[in-house]
C-alpha cells in the first residue's frame, strides 16, 4: 500500500496559494484547503488549485442536520473538491445524508476525534469511554454509513486497518518529521511511522511551509514515504 502527501495550505488567504505551489515540486499534487482559509476566501481559495491541476482535499469537518450536509456535499462537489470532511459526531443520519449527497464524485471522510484532543479532554465533555474505543466505534460509524474513509491520527491508523481492512482511505494528520515541533498535536508520529501503519495521506502543513527550503522539505517527505513503500 503506498501512502501520498497532502500539502496543508496553512495561509491566511488565496493570493498566498500560488506562491507556496510554486515553490513545491510538481509531486505534490494534492493540497489540504482548511476551514481558517476556506472561511476567508471562500471557493476562490480552490481555483489556482483546479486550475493547476491540482486535487483539493477540503477540511471543513461539516457537523450539521443531514439535509444541510447533503446539500453542502453537493457545492463542494460542484466545485470539484476530491475529498471532504465531515465529522462522526454528527450521527448515522448525517453520514448517510453525505455519502448519498456524493454520487460518487467525491470522497467522503470523516473525523472522528481531533488529534488536539486527549482523555481529559473527552472526559472534559462528558464522552466517558476511552480514547480509543470512542474513535473506533465512531471510524465504524463512518464506514458502515457509506464513506469512503476516515482521518485518524497516527496513533490509530494501525487499529482501524485492522478493524476495516485495507478500503477505507486513511487521512493522517499529526505528521512531524524527525526533529520537528509538535506545535498544537497531541497524537503525532513521522511519516515513515504513519506510512508503515497503513496510512493513505498524511497531511502535513507547517513544518514544509515554514522551512527554508519548502520545495526541499516536501521532496524529503515524499523521498521517505517512497522508501518505506519499497521496504514494504
Amino acid at each position: 500500500m503506498s501512502t501520498a502527501l497532502i500539502v496543508a495550505l496553512d495561509v491566511p488567504n488565496a493570493n498566498q496559494i500560488p506562491d507556496v505551489v510554486k515553490q513545491l515540486p510538481d509531486s505534490v499534487s494534492f493540497y489540504k484547503v482548511g476551514l481558517e482559509l476556506y472561511t476567508a476566501a471562500g471557493p476562490a481559495a480552490l481555483t489556482f488549485l483546479k486550475d493547476a491541476g491540482k486535487k483539493v482535499f477540503l477540511d471543513l469537518k461539516l457537523h450539521d442536520i443531514p439535509r444541510t450536509v447533503a446539500r453542502a456535499v453537493t457545492s463542494a462537489s460542484n466545485l470539484g473538491v476530491d475529498i471532504l470532511t465531515v465529522h462522526a459526531c454528527g450521527g448515522r443520519a448525517m453520514l448517510e445524508a453525505a455519502a448519498e449527497a456524493s454520487k460518487n464524485q467525491l470522497d467522503i471522510v470523516a473525523v472522528t476525534v481531533l488529534t488536539s484532543l486527549d482523555q481529559t479532554d473527552l472526559e472534559t465533555i462528558g464522552v466517558k469511554r476511552e480514547l480509543r474505543d470512542h474513535i473506533l466505534a465512531l471510524g465504524k460509524l463512518a464506514v458502515e454509513s457509506g464513506l469512503q474513509g476516515l482521518v485518524c491520527s497516527p496513533l490509530e491508523t494501525r487499529s482501524f486497518r485492522a478493524e476495516l481492512g485495507s478500503d477505507p482511505i486513511l487521512i493522517t494528520p499529526g505528521i512531524r518529521p524527525a526533529g520537528a515541533a509538535a506545535g498544537d498535536q497531541k497524537r503525532i508520529a513521522t511519516p515513515t511511522m504513519a506510512a508503515a501503519d497503513g496510512s493513505s495521506y498524511i497531511v502535513v502543513g507547517r513544518p514544509i511551509l515554514e522551512a527554508s527550503d519548502p520545495g526541499l522539505a516536501a521532496e524529503q517527505i515524499i523521498a521517505e514515504l517512497q522508501a518505506t513503500e519499497t521496504v514494504a
